[in-house]
């Protein structure tokens, strides 16, 4: 099969295009025809460079969210048949550890993921286990499977198990038009709370605003607390959904928080580090929340709400598999409105 082999980490240029071996689904497998791969800025460019906190075994294929067709199903696999349609998550839980075991599979220790761990779907074809392939509405293409599983499951936990938000709550959504942020702001207005979107841009404020914010706040222009007591009457949001940490933007997202509010957060392309406000954060009784990971049930609830038509894929563009370097290019220099989309069928 035709697949993007990297053997050295570095810039775009280390994505190759190679035939290797086509996989062949082990025990509890089903190998998927790829129609579909998004490219992701964590898991794809920062691993491309090597980067990331994971060690990778070359030579190494990336792709954490392939979509396609079921093409043949491993020993073991009674609930998928060959022909399906689905989209496939990338954290493989161990199930046995103590996480696992009481049901929060987010937080499994001992988890691996597609694409960083074994071979992802920047490939005609990869192999997963046939619980991490999940069937797609008859609505829902390709390219909106892999970014409706990637993210949204996400932006649920977030926003539902994480901050328990409440209908005519307010929510501040950070990053609100990125890969996570605009599915954040999604979720946020169909649980019915009254959303601002922050962005880095006028046009992205807007973007924001054209898929469900209720305001939004250029917080490279203005000033982010202050735009916020405005709308919200000088009252602060009840959850600040953060995903950026950027040292320059943490404090207005931080000081945006109403009496006994919560920060949940899950991303840090903006730094990492930040200055926390310990005196705020305890005479205003704010929580900080941190997350990873996706809970199997917000895979089916993502894809319930998109078959619905309650929450849309923002995508890019969609380009070759053979283009995956101009793609990493094209994501690094920030000039996407939505996610890239690979296509192994498009020539």
């Amino acid at each position: 099969m035709e697949a993007i082999v990297v053997t050295e980490f570095g810039g775009p240029g280390v994505l190759h295009v190679e035939n290797v071996p086509t996989p062949k689904p082990a025990t509890g497998e089903v190998l998927v025809k790829v129609h579909s791969v998004s490219i992701n800025r964590t898991l794809d460019l920062v691993v491309r460079a090597g980067n990331y906190p994971v060690k990778i075994q070359m030579p190494h294929i990336l792709g954490v969210d392939p979509a396609g067709v079921l093409v043949e199903v491993g020993e073991g696999v009674d609930k998928a048949k060959t022909g399906d349609r689905v989209a496939v998550i990338s954290s493989i839980p161990c199930k046995t550890c103590k996480q696992c075991l009481a049901g929060g599979e987010t937080n499994c220790l001992a988890s691996r993921q597609i694409g960083l761990h074994r071979w992802g779907g920047y490939a005609e074809y990869v192999a997963v286990p046939a619980t991490n392939a999940f069937k797609l509405p008859d609505n829902i293409s390709f390219a909106e499977g892999s970014v409706i599983t990637r993210h949204f499951p996400m932006a649920f936990n977030l926003l539902v198990s994480k901050a328990d938000v409440k209908p005519d709550e307010w929510v501040l959504v950070m990053g609100a038009t990125g890969a996570l942020g605009s599915c954040c702001v999604q979720v946020a207005e169909m649980l019915g709370a009254k959303v601002i979107a922050g962005a880095g841009a006028d046009e992205r404020v807007a973007q924001a605003k054209s898929y469900g914010a209720d305001f939004g706040i250029n917080y490279r222009r203005q000033n982010l607390a202050d735009e916020v007591m405005k709308i919200t009457d000088g009252q602060g949001v009840d959850v600040v959904c953060e995903n950026i940490a950027d040292p320059t933007l943490w404090p207005g997202a931080f000081n945006s928080l109403a009496m006994g509010g919560r920060l949940v957060t899950a991303g840090a392309h903006g730094g990492g580090e930040v200055k926390l406000d310990v005196k705020r954060l305890y005479m205003k009784r704010l929580r900080i929340i941190g997350a990873a990971g996706t809970k199997f049930s917000d895979v089916d609830r993502a894809l319930e709400a998109a078959g619905a038509g309650k929450i849309r894929a923002i995508i890019d563009r969609i380009m070759p598999l053979r283009e995956a370097a101009e793609a990493h290019r094209i994501v690094e220099q920030n000039q996407t409105q939505g996610k890239i989309i690979l296509d192994p069928t498009l020539q």
